[in-house]
């Protein structure tokens, strides 16, 4: 069967970009696509010699072009994008950002975007609110959605290291691309500040910082965009209040009755500030035994009297487990080292129970403080 250059070069377009997740075509990627002998010869121009996907999109495209009837082979060669090809990638991925319209805000922000965000709160550290983000980010991704994290803690900022993101972020003039890390993508100020040096900024800086990894960087329109918010109810509440107003707030909290007092401040401010309350996960719930027997560590029932007082489920219990601590140190999550264990089918049902709320409707947007 005679194939030609045209052919191959629409099914390379199909293949989704994985760094940026969307697909090849528009991006100025494909350079060269030839056909000779059934063989196919691919030249491919990434933005940075280093570009983290490099490998894994060449493997996609080589089996993208000999899926088509009539290829035997293929090669994929890989070069650096010349300034004005990268300068063309930041105009798609903008236009993309911007769904295609004149609007400088990014269609997720807007009102009638499918978007879901979805703040993970608590009213204290300790109670492992990033464990349990980066955890139902990945599950969600294995179920198929496009899923982002923001980490706004950015004074505790960990979610970096604690998903396995091992790349910093791509800058693209005034567009930063997000790092990706086991299908999620990840913005943080940990790529920005050395682990050791502590970030002190007034209320204003931290408002500014936060709009800006939200509207300057390439976010698409995810399924599931997941906001790490610091623990208690300052700053960034309120920011997040006024530039995510349909932001959905979970609730992380333990069983212990010191950490429920505390989770109930933190859902009482979001509704303060008009954002949907839509449920509390309890984390450390339980250490199993090598005998099978549960020992509650830390109390039981806190997580069911603070739903029950909020007026929403109890979407989530996650077992204490040393694995679970142990893969966010190591950059590989429970959910990507073991879905199938204890903690791991915990959080694949909490992923369940979240995609299955739906959206929050929001009747109003405006801030009010009355």
């Amino acid at each position: 069967m005679a194939v030609d250059a045209d052919q191959v070069r629409r099914a390379v377009d199909l293949v989704a970009e994985p760094e940026i997740g969307v697909p090849l075509a528009g991006l100025e990627i494909v350079r060269e696509v030839r056909v000779r002998r059934r063989r196919a010869s691919i030249v491919l121009a990434l933005p940075t010699a280093s570009w983290p996907g490099a490998r894994e999109l060449a493997t996609q495209v080589g089996q993208a072009a000999e899926a088509v009837p009539g290829i035997d082979q293929a090669t994929v060669d890989v070069e650096v994008m010349t300034d004005a090809a990268r300068m063309a990638l930041r105009t798609h991925l903008r236009a993309v950002n911007a769904g295609g319209s004149d609007e400088d805000r990014p269609v997720f922000l807007r009102p009638d975007s499918s978007t879901r965000v979805i703040g993970v709160s608590s009213g204290k550290g300790g109670v492992g609110k990033s464990s349990v983000t980066v955890n139902l980010a990945i599950a969600l991704a294995a179920r198929g959605h496009q899923v982002g994290i923001l980490d706004a803690d950015v004074y505790g900022f960990s979610v970096p290291k604690m998903l396995g993101a091992d790349h910093e972020p791509t800058i693209l003039g005034d567009l930063v691309v997000p790092a990706a890390a086991h299908g999620v993508r990840c913005l943080s100020m940990g790529f920005f500040v050395p682990d050791d040096q502590p970030v002190i900024w007034r209320g204003p800086m931290l408002h500014k910082a936060i709009a800006q990894f939200l509207s300057d960087a390439f976010w698409g329109e995810p399924d599931f965009l997941l906001v790490d918010m610091p623990p208690g109810t300052g700053d960034v509440t309120l920011s997040l209040s006024e530039v995510l107003p349909r932001t959905e707030i979970l609730v992380v909290t333990t069983p212990q009755a010191a950490a429920q007092r505390v989770a109930q401040r933190s859902a009482f401010a979001a509704r303060k500030l008009k954002l949907s309350v839509r449920g509390v996960v309890e984390n450390m719930s339980w250490f199993t035994g090598d005998d099978g027997t549960r020992y509650e560590i830390f109390g039981a029932g806190g997580g069911a009297r603070v739903a029950r007082d909020l007026g929403v489920p109890l979407l989530g219990q996650v077992p204490l487990v040393p694995e679970v601590r142990e893969g966010g140190d190591r950059g590989i999550p429970i959910t990507v080292s073991d879905p199938d264990g204890e903690p791991g089918r915990a959080f694949g049902a909490l992923a369940d129970a979240v995609a299955a709320l739906g959206p929050a409707r929001v009747y109003r947007q405006e801030l009010s403080l009355g």
